[in-house]
């Protein structure tokens, strides 16, 4: 197939039996009921070569609208729609679960609100973050060095105990350390196969805002929060949200918006920038058909 011709004269040079063929591709998948929509994507990615993590897998992603400029889109609906398919597919089932040392807490994820702040904010979305801590000691300057491994981003209704709870057994191996701040909902953990940490912060870190923390500093010092690694990951979530999707995240698809952005953490350091849509196309090609009806009702 040329994949410099347009694509609408490439299907109509098309025998009916390669018809059949390129349809059964992409039959029972993701994208079953957008044949044109995935053809421009396929072809897009194939003519841009380096290029074609611009659509799919830049560092920051992209939003409907960017999206739908960019591929030629004429409904902003499918191109919202098929971004939401891609992030659906971003979660492979039976994933590992976080090992060693992970760092819990909660944050309240949203636009800016006026009201109170703290735990019990109304108009945002709470999330439980967990990140494995991958901190090492520099042998060179003999400081401890912070190094945030894998993330999960799980939407949870409140913090109490029950909901806290079964976030960390859904993204949490038993037998791990888990270290959390002082709150109650985390008291049970050890009766549930973890081994309970608690971080209390220093004197140095309750003098300061938490807006003046230098997250780009990956030292651990005086300064650091008791849980860095977690307050790192929520400072960047909320960059990227108000960057890349401008501020707007809509609270009915939170957890799609944090499959995309874990899925991003987690492959941050990769060097072939390109095999990360690969690596994506994979997952779609095994995720059964979403419809744009199952995803506004939740049922998938």
């Amino acid at each position: 197939m040329d994949l410099s011709v347009p694509l609408v004269n490439q299907d109509a040079r098309l025998g009916s039996h390669q018809k059949e063929k390129s349809n059964a591709v992409i039959a029972g998948k993701a994208f079953q009921s957008r044949q044109e929509l995935y053809s421009k994507i396929h072809i897009h990615l194939c003519t841009s070569g380096s290029e074609s993590c611009g659509i799919f897998i830049p560092q920051n992603g992209l939003s409907a609208l960017e999206m739908q400029q960019s591929l030629g889109i004429g409904n902003y609906q499918t191109s919202w729609l098929c971004l939401h398919k891609l992030r659906k597919a971003m979660i492979r089932p039976g994933r590992e679960r976080l090992e060693g040392i992970v760092e819990v807490d909660e944050a309240f994820i949203g636009g800016e609100r006026e009201g109170r702040r703290g735990r019990g904010v109304d108009g945002k979305v709470l999330a439980l973050v967990a990140v494995e801590d991958k901190s090492y000691l520099d042998e060179k300057t003999g400081r401890k060095k912070r190094l945030p491994g894998r993330i999960r981003l799980c939407e949870i209704d409140d913090a109490s105990g029950e909901s806290l709870l079964q976030a960390i057994k859904e993204n949490i191996e038993p037998g791990a350390v888990v270290r959390t701040d002082g709150w109650a909902g985390y008291a049970n953990l050890e009766e549930h196969g973890y081994i309970h940490e608690i971080q209390k912060p220093s004197s140095k870190y309750k003098s300061h805002a938490m807006d003046d923390m230098p997250f780009d500093d990956n030292e651990v010092g005086d300064y650091d929060s008791p849980l860095p690694n977690c307050h790192l990951v929520i400072s960047l979530l909320k960059r990227w949200i108000l960057g890349t999707l401008q501020g707007s995240m809509g609270k009915d698809y939170a957890q799609d918006y944090f499959n995309e952005f874990t899925f991003r953490f987690n492959r941050r350091n990769s060097k072939f920038r390109g095999m990360l849509f690969w690596r994506l196309a994979q997952l779609v090609v095994d995720k059964q058909p979403d419809t744009l009806k199952n995803i506004k009702n939740h049922k998938i």
